[in-house]
């Protein structure tokens, strides 16, 4: 099973940090998944044009074919100005409309405050569902006091990250399962 790790934003640590101690619990506890960390600020990536993400090249090309290889999407995103990143949305952008479908996508959200605790529900999920995802509905929210020196410190947010790991890949192999029955059934 391919997943593939976003860190959704080109400036600051706290959601690299949540997604690195996210694909370090993954790499640990599921040794047969193939798991790959894109790292946004790492990439040069164009702004959507409406070219399919296929007559990219470079960096573009690069992680967009990673996205679409992929079976199942990890998300970290900070919040930014009430909103996730531009950086994340061109990604999504990128992507053709059903792009995620058969893909089961899980969120990790890094903000200042409690005050953005509905952005993943009223933006983030939206687009997921919109490009045909198999969201997992809970998601992890941390906030700026759950950090210290690029380190996570509060035992709740690392426990909360392992279980939605978990969650993340009961939904993919299930829905792996159930696709492969489906397909199945077609007997040609």
């Amino acid at each position: 099973m391919k997943v593939v790790a976003i860190a959704g934003s080109i400036v600051g640590s706290k959601t690299k940090t949540a997604i690195k101690y996210a694909t370090d619990q993954l790499l640990d506890k599921y040794p047969d998944a193939e798991v790959t960390l894109v790292d946004l600020a790492e990439y040069d990536i164009q702004f959507s044009d409406g070219r399919n993400y296929l007559d990219y090249q470079g960096d573009t090309k690069k992680v967009t074919e990673t996205i679409m290889e992929a079976d199942a999407l990890l998300i970290g995103t900070p919040i930014f100005q009430a909103s996730i990143p531009g950086s994340l949305k061109n990604i999504f952008d990128l992507l053709p409309v059903g792009g995620l479908e058969g893909k089961v996508a899980s969120m990790i959200v890094t903000a200042g405050s409690q005050r953005h605790y509905l952005i993943p529900e009223q933006q983030l999920k939206p687009i997921l569902g919109y490009m045909k995802a198999q969201v997992v509905q809970s998601y992890v929210y941390i906030e700026d006091v759950d950090f210290y020196r690029k380190e996570i410190t509060n035992d709740d947010v690392k426990f909360r990250i392992e279980r939605l790991v978990e969650d993340t890949m009961t939904l993919a192999r299930t829905y792996q399962r159930i696709l492969e029955e489906k397909e199945a059934e077609y007997d040609f």
